[in-house]
């Protein structure tokens, strides 16, 4: 199958080693896709919550796909998020195509991107992180019993239900209002001259155009969403941004020839397990 070439593509909010990750989707999505650039916007492991017990085969082939990138020559920005916020000790590491950063500037036909995760600019983050940790665990829990519900209400011939967007409709409004997260944003990068700013952590595919709060200024605010619900990310083609949004019916199951060779074995040079175990032990 042909893949979809594009100038750049940003992902956030993976969060590879939790059983809410759709790294199979993602992995799908990834071998149809010829990025000239790609940007991990934070969270794409999930350190916080990483086990040794839980890292599937499917959470190793997204990671081998992105090395094979990085082989390719294609440019990989890995920018850190607070799900993986111990790797910002070893910000601005490079490595052939591959940087690890906080945040990023791009230049895009002519305009400025400014990316980064956005976790600076959630209170709970700042002033709470125990509490923002706890509410990571209790949401992953949350998955995996909408799951075992959903598994019943299909056997039962009833339509799936989601627990965690019901409870995040009660309560998104409130979370913005008290963190002014797309604003702040915004307005922040209204002040630097930028046109575009690109966050990820509030788990919500957006653009739209934002006015600043106190000037005439305007940005396009770009989020890439995640892939644990939504399952979106970011493309910009030809000066223009768009929303992707993965739909099985337009992938097929066949399996892929380039998994034999991408399997070289990455495993073996890269023990991303033990690696992470490393890192969760060293930030306590």
């Amino acid at each position: 199958m042909a893949k979809r070439e594009v100038d750049i593509v940003v992902i956030s909010d993976v969060h590879l080693g939790t059983y809410g990750c759709h790294a199979k989707e993602l992995l799908k999505y990834l071998k149809s896709i010829k990025p000239k650039v790609l940007v991990l916007n934070g969270d794409i492991i999930d350190i916080w919550q990483f086990s040794k017990s839980y890292w599937p085969e499917s959470h190793m082939k997204v990671v081998r796909r992105i090395l094979k990138f990085v082989t390719e020559g294609v440019p990989v920005y890995y920018l850190t998020g607070n799900h993986d916020e111990m790797l910002r000790k070893f910000a601005d590491f490079n490595l052939g195509t591959f940087q690890l950063m906080n945040k990023v500037v791009l230049n895009l036909d002519g305009k400025k991107a400014w990316i980064f995760h956005g976790d600076v600019f959630d209170v709970t983050m700042q002033h709470s992180k125990w509490l923002a940790k706890l509410g990571a665990v209790g949401y992953d829990t949350l998955i995996i019993i909408n799951s075992m519900t959903n598994w019943l209400l299909t056997a039962m011939g009833r339509q799936k239900m989601s627990f965690s967007q019901k409870i995040k409709g009660k309560f998104k409004d409130a979370v913005k209002f008290i963190n002014h997260f797309e604003q702040t944003a915004a307005d922040l990068a209204i002040d630097k001259k930028y046109d575009y700013v690109i966050c990820g952590h509030i788990h919500h595919a957006e653009i739209r155009t934002i006015t600043a709060t106190d000037n005439p200024g305007t940005v396009l605010y770009l989020n890439s969403g995640d892939w644990v619900e939504s399952l979106t990310a970011l493309e910009y083609n030809d000066g223009k941004w768009e929303i992707f949004k993965y739909l099985p019916a337009d992938f097929t199951t066949e399996p892929d020839e380039d998994d034999k060779t991408d399997a070289e074995d990455l495993d073996d040079k890269l023990d991303v397990k033990n690696l992470l175990e490393r890192f969760k032990q060293e930030a306590g």
